[in-house]
């Protein structure tokens, strides 16, 4: 069995040194992170960064080119069935059974952990409450929602009492709602003391939910620490988005006042300095089509870092 106990223990992973070639074409390169116990950590980046293949090396399903995973003192890539057992596991794809209800489909998935007869319809009665689904029991896969799928999917990966849970993009494709609702309930897993990690394009996503960041590009991490940290150390408070001023211009009013200036849409992104009223006079002055003053966010600390929005 393995020794984690969040109880008493506060890591619940660590990553060290991960990395992923396929051929010649590395993928993830050098990735090192704990994840602890009643904490989301969020992998941020565009499709492709490889968010993907690091939950996959995570959970044994991806063999690393380098590096290990340990939960404890078990290591996934020795001795994945033994790190599995403490695991949930939530991936891009639903993998629902279309011919089960959603009670018969958790009920299946039940017997994998060994958990049969009433200690199974049991647990099974517990996830439909945790995830808010018993009024949806007796329903074919067919008749739900994405939100209703993806709602099943968590309590699928919550049979065997997971003390990490691993979020590959849950919220894809889901109404604004429905993210609201998932949320609600990774929120609820914190609190019951799991550690979670969570990969995401999303950016309020990112922001609302996890507690600190990776960001990755291209398989590498080119930042990290809590969304605040990284709004503040990477941007400031403010910024500006204007159009209908020419680059030189504003580039060069960045330089004059120590700050910088991206491309963004169809104008440009400038940081205001922490004294931001002379640099502001100056863009009003310049009369622009549009200008737009707002506080910073994760998007803004992606372009600074980056050169490209990631959503």
């Amino acid at each position: 069995m393995l020794t984690l106990n969040p109880t008493t223990d506060t890591t619940a992973l660590v990553a060290h040194a991960l990395s992923k070639q396929y051929g010649e074409t590395p993928v993830v390169q050098d990735v090192s992170f704990t994840l602890n116990f009643r904490e989301i950590l969020g992998l941020l980046g565009p499709n492709g960064a490889g968010k993907t293949t690091i939950v996959g090396m995570l959970y044994g399903g991806v063999a690393p080119s380098r590096g290990f995973v340990q939960l404890g003192s078990t290591q996934v890539q020795s001795d994945g069935r033994t790190a599995r057992a403490k695991m949930g596991i939530v991936t891009q794809e639903d993998n629902l059974d279309p011919d089960f209800s959603v009670f018969e489909n958790l009920l299946h998935f039940a017997h994998h952990y060994r958990v049969v007869g009433k200690a199974a319809r049991k647990r099974v009665g517990e996830l439909l409450a945790q995830v808010r689904l018993e009024e949806h029991a007796q329903k074919r896969i067919d008749e739900l929602s994405g939100g209703l799928k993806r709602r099943l999917v968590l309590a699928r990966a919550l049979i065997n009492h997971p003390h990490v849970v691993f979020l590959d993009e849950p919220t894809t494709g889901l109404d604004p709602d429905a993210r609201q609702e998932f949320w609600k309930l990774v929120i609820d897993l914190k609190q019951q003391g799991c550690g979670v990690l969570l990969t995401t394009h999303y950016m309020d996503e990112a922001q609302r939910l996890c507690d600190r960041l990776l960001l990755l590009q291209q398989g590498q991490v080119i930042d990290q620490g809590t969304p605040i940290e990284l709004i503040d150390r990477t941007i400031g408070k403010e910024v500006v988005e204007i159009e209908g001023v020419d680059e030189a211009t504003l580039q060069a009013l960045a330089t004059q006042f120590n700050t910088w200036c991206r491309p963004f849409g169809s104008g440009y992104l400038l940081a205001l300095p922490l004294v931001p009223t002379p640099l502001w006079d100056h863009l009003v002055a310049a009369q622009p089509q549009r200008l737009t003053r707002r506080y910073a966010n994760l998007e803004d600390v992606f372009l600074r870092l980056t050169g490209k929005v990631l959503e």
